[in-house]
């Protein structure tokens, strides 16, 4: 009996496995939350008992598992968020668009312009 296999048509979205069927991003991202969880588990368990010790780590946690994860466009969540940052604040609001009339340079016989009335 023949054993069918979904092959994906584009293998550049295929990405090598290390470990546990993970890729290196995932590892790396779970190891962290495991380093930063676990721990503070322990010493939240003293003084807000279980439930409240796993709240939490869970809330430290989701982050990190969040980037590990999330694509959108093939892009990861912390160039989304980069991005998005950098529109939002960095870039000015409004882009005006801006073209370099030559012709008109010409006419008003500016001296700024390039090397177009040098050929002459």
């Amino acid at each position: 009996m023949a054993a069918y296999i979904s092959v994906p048509r584009d293998f550049s979205k295929v990405k090598s496995k290390v470990a546990f069927n993970l890729t290196a991003r995932q590892l790396i991202c779970f190891g962290a939350a495991a380093v930063v969880g676990v721990p503070l588990f322990f010493v939240l368990r003293d003084t807000a008992g279980n439930s409240g010790a796993t709240l939490g780590m869970m809330a430290v946690m989701l982050p990190m598992f969040f980037l590990a994860m999330y694509q959108k466009n093939g892009q990861p969540a912390e160039k989304i968020l980069r991005y998005y940052l950098q529109a939002r604040f960095v870039r000015p609001k409004v882009r005006p668009y801006k073209t370099r009339n030559y012709y008109a340079l010409l006419m008003k016989g500016d001296d700024t312009h390039d090397s177009i009335s040098e050929k002459e």
